[in-house]
């Protein structure tokens, strides 16, 4: 008589579990939050954190999660404004306008001299950008 396979379901490994990686990005945004904006410090740490989070989602090193099969039709609503704004974004920075025409990241800018502003504004780059890491 044969004996029946069992189904193998590989565990999530520990630093993956929503419990490690959510204080991690936390540490990683409080600290992004306390250098000053626009620094070579702050510089050098969103490169640092960016180029370790390309380098985990470059490989097989953190598990994938299946991507949508279609995106909705109310989708192209939310990529036309998201669109619009990243064309007038670059050009604004390209052409330099200057105080006339301001760009977003100058606007915002005074907002984010609150420490705990831009760490939660660090959070939310981090965790967006772990979210693609995992797709």
């Amino acid at each position: 008589m044969e004996q029946p396979h069992e189904l193998v379901v590989e565990a999530p490994r520990a630093w993956d579990r929503p419990i490690v990686t959510v204080p991690v990005l936390a540490c990683l945004s409080l600290v992004g939050g306390q250098l000053p904006s626009f620094s070579a410090q702050a510089n050098l740490w969103t490169l640092g954190t960016g180029g370790a989070l390309i380098w985990l989602g470059s490989g097989n090193r953190v598990p994938r999660r299946p991507p949508p099969r279609r995106l909705s039709p109310g989708a192209i609503w939310w990529v036309l404004p998201v669109a619009v704004f990243g064309v007038l974004e670059g050009a604004t920075f390209v052409l330099s306008a200057g105080d006339e025409f301001p760009t977003f990241s100058r606007l915002v800018d005074p907002m984010l001299e609150d420490e705990l502003v831009r760490s939660a504004a660090w959070l939310g780059w981090l965790t967006a950008f772990w979210g693609l890491v995992r797709r």
